[in-house]
């Protein structure tokens, strides 16, 4: 009889690390999260695009005829100001993008 019992406590108590087990398996699976949100990836995308935008920005100012050199064009304040400062905001956009707390 002493076999039995002692069987059925052994039974009983793997019942118990294999229920424990399984509920802190469920308990893991339920608090895995991302590191940002959704919203985060949207904020990513739109600096994404403020960074092309401002590549964009610094295309062009050649000339056709390669004796010409139009230095009005090429040293514009367009491609020589502005389009940096728009693709250093871009970068900056970005950084803030993905150090913004994600909402609960």
């Amino acid at each position: 009889m002493s076999k039995n019992v002692k069987q059925n406590l052994d039974t009983a108590a793997a019942n118990k690390k294999v229920s424990a087990s399984k509920t802190e398996v469920n308990l893991i699976e339920e608090k895995v999260e991302f590191a940002i949100g959704k919203q985060n990836y949207y904020l990513l995308l739109i600096g994404f695009a403020i960074i092309i935008i401002g590549f964009v920005l610094m295309i062009g100012g050649g000339s056709e005829d390669p004796n010409v050199f139009n230095e009005k064009e090429l040293f514009s304040f367009r491609r020589i100001t502005l389009a940096p400062v728009v693709v250093l905001f871009g970068f900056a956009f970005e950084i803030w993008a993905i150090m913004k707390k994600p909402r609960e």
